[in-house]
């Protein structure tokens, strides 16, 4: 097994781990990068961005992110296509194990693997992602000026999602597995009282239904839970909005996690309880899940990174 030292690791290559690995190159700590299972991180399945800072026209996901990769690159940034694999935070100097049989030994660690959005596991839901079917309306309803579009879920992301839809959407359907929403009782009547939502109960999606060219949604292929029937219903749109799942299971048992998975940071900071330990980006956060928010997490890891390595060296 071949075992290679670095000062710092950044496990994960989306927004927060790309902007760690700029700011760590250019204080000279000569960072290593994992791009991980999904190389670019979310942005890598969305078509246009809007709403990053810099890009008026908007930019391609996966255009952004190997300009994101170039710049950490730039800067003298080593950048290893490999999956991690397992970990070690209970010995000094840091195991990194990833592919066959590389070994990475660290003084210090940057968590940036994101989360994954839960999605429906249909073939068609895959096909027309980024083409009428998203999992983020902040991110995407602006292009359903005026359109009618479906929300999947049941819960306080699912009516977030419907009521801020609203501003964009001619018209929002809730499909719901059951009779009754999960949501918290706030969110249940912020969108039982907008008159753009109606809601379809007891309800799964069976199938997105799109043009011949797999480029828009047409509709969406319904299944009653209670009576068996099936039916359609014609939209525009289709917003997935079951809940997303952090990308940390391979640090179970090493740092800590929140009953969901999210890794717990201290106060304000990207400090772990694990000293040496960061994390950044959608791995830590539920609540906001946007680039340029991943990004300035992933300045701050950098940083908190920096000063830790620092103390190492004035010990």
């Amino acid at each position: 097994m071949k075992t290679k030292h670095s000062n710092l690791v950044i496990i994960g290559s989306g927004c927060a781990g790309y902007t760690a690995a700029i700011y760590a190159a250019r204080a000279n700590l000569g960072p290593v990068v994992f791009k991980g299972l999904q190389p670019g991180g979310q942005l890598t399945v969305t078509t246009e961005v809007e709403n990053y800072p810099g890009f008026p026209d908007g930019i391609q996901g996966p255009e952004l992110m190997g300009l994101f990769e170039k710049q950490a690159e730039r800067f003298g940034t080593e950048v290893i296509g490999d999956n991690v694999s397992r970990v070690d935070f209970s010995r000094r100097p840091f195991e990194i194990h990833a592919g066959d049989d590389l070994r990475l030994a660290t003084q210090a660690v940057i968590i940036a693997t994101g989360a994954s959005a839960k999605w429906l596991g249909l073939e068609s839901e895959k096909r027309l992602t980024g083409h009428g079917v998203s999992a983020c309306a902040t991110c995407d309803a602006f292009f359903f000026k005026g359109k009618e579009v479906v929300v999947v879920g049941g819960g306080d992301t699912a009516m977030e999602e419907s009521n801020f839809l609203t501003k964009f959407a001619s018209k929002v359907m809730v499909v719901h597995r059951r009779d009754k929403l999960r949501a918290s009782k706030i969110m249940q009547e912020r969108a039982v009282r907008n008159p753009k939502i109606s809601f379809v109960w007891d309800s799964a999606v069976t199938e997105i239904l799109g043009n011949h060219e797999h480029t828009a949604v047409t509709g969406v292929k319904l299944k009653n839970l209670k009576t068996n029937k099936d039916s359609r219903l014609s939209c525009q749109g289709v917003f997935i909005a079951i809940g997303h799942e952090p990308n940390t299971q391979l640090f179970r048992g090493q740092v800590e996690l929140d009953p969901v998975g999210y890794v717990v940071t201290k106060n304000g900071t990207t400090e772990t309880n694990v000293p040496g330990v960061f994390a950044c980006g959608d791995a830590v956060d539920h609540r906001y899940r946007q680039a340029v928010t991943a990004a300035g997490t992933g300045c701050m890891a950098a940083i908190d990174a920096e000063k830790y390595l620092e103390g190492l060296k004035n010990a």
